[in-house]
């Protein structure tokens, strides 16, 4: 074990101020506000990254445990993905019926990229946009844009603050959208489970949280399938954002800021004149 390993499981302040961060987010619990057919839930996962940044401002996280912890991001995904490959197990007859879909789903992650980029070159982010638009931006794109770029680099701070940003208020939204959707279009509410696994847990819970609700006597199968699908877009959804989603991102950054770059010289020389 290297040096700087060691080091990490040594860091006592680190694993300590983890645990307390886990116990405090676990003893608070999960709240349902319901809305409507939607339904809003609070989860452990946002009140620990909101008292996790409460505690960065303060004497109590220095800059070594801020060091240490983007390594333990591998970690965490790893047991993720684990809890995932047990809830599926038991449906996975349903899961291998409805396979091709599943897979096939993942094409409509890289809509961030082709809807999102544009918005962000238009709004004059740099290569912040990159890390924030080449996938949804959950624990497996993260790990990539910290292998590749750091997350000190533009494109770092970019995906992590979709990823803040997604965890305080993307399972608002899938909470709500998933009910309203399900309820009032012909799609069978199977179909919504199946799109909720966008590679983001507390996502997929409060989707799922919407659906079962709303449809009672599906919840095995709706639990089943969102889980296989979150398990899929976590592991396929990298790959994606390895070979398609990243590369397609940086050269689209090139085109539309080199597009951006020329008008803007051309408004400053008709200014000039």
């Amino acid at each position: 074990m290297s040096e700087k390993k060691q080091q990490l499981w040594k860091d006592w302040r680190i694993h300590l101020i983890v645990l307390g961060i886990v116990l405090i987010a676990e003893a608070i619990g999960t709240f349902q506000l319901p809305i409507g057919i939607g339904v809003i839930m609070l989860l452990p996962m946002l009140y620990a990254i909101i008292i996790g940044l409460g505690l960065y401002f303060t004497p109590v996280v220095k800059e070594k445990q801020a060091k240490s912890a983007e390594s333990l991001i591998f970690i965490a995904v790893s047991l993720l993905i684990a809890k995932f490959g047990v809830t599926i197990g038991p449906a996975m007859d349903t899961i291998i019926e409805v396979g091709p879909a599943l897979i096939l789903q993942e094409i409509g992650n890289l809509g961030t990229i082709l809807f999102a980029l544009p918005i962000a070159i238009l709004l004059g982010l740099k290569r912040e946009s990159i890390g924030m638009t080449h996938s949804v931006a959950r624990e497996p794109n993260v790990a990539l844009i910290m292998d590749k770029y750091g997350l000190n680099s533009p494109e770092g701070r970019g995906v992590m603050a979709i990823y803040i940003f997604g965890t305080v208020f993307g399972a608002v939204f899938m909470g709500i959208i998933s009910g309203v959707l399900a309820t009032i279009t012909p799609l069978h509410p199977l179909s919504f489970a199946m799109a909720s696994g966008i590679g983001s847990g507390s996502m997929m819970a409060a989707a799922t949280g919407s659906l079962v609700a709303a449809f009672p006597d599906f919840e095995q199968d709706i639990v089943a399938l969102a889980g296989a699908s979150n398990l899929i877009s976590t592991g396929i959804g990298l790959y994606a954002s390895i070979f398609i989603g990243l590369p397609l991102t940086e050269k689209l950054y090139l085109i539309l800021s080199k597009n951006r770059d020329k008008r803007a010289s051309s408004k400053v020389k008709v200014e000039a004149k």
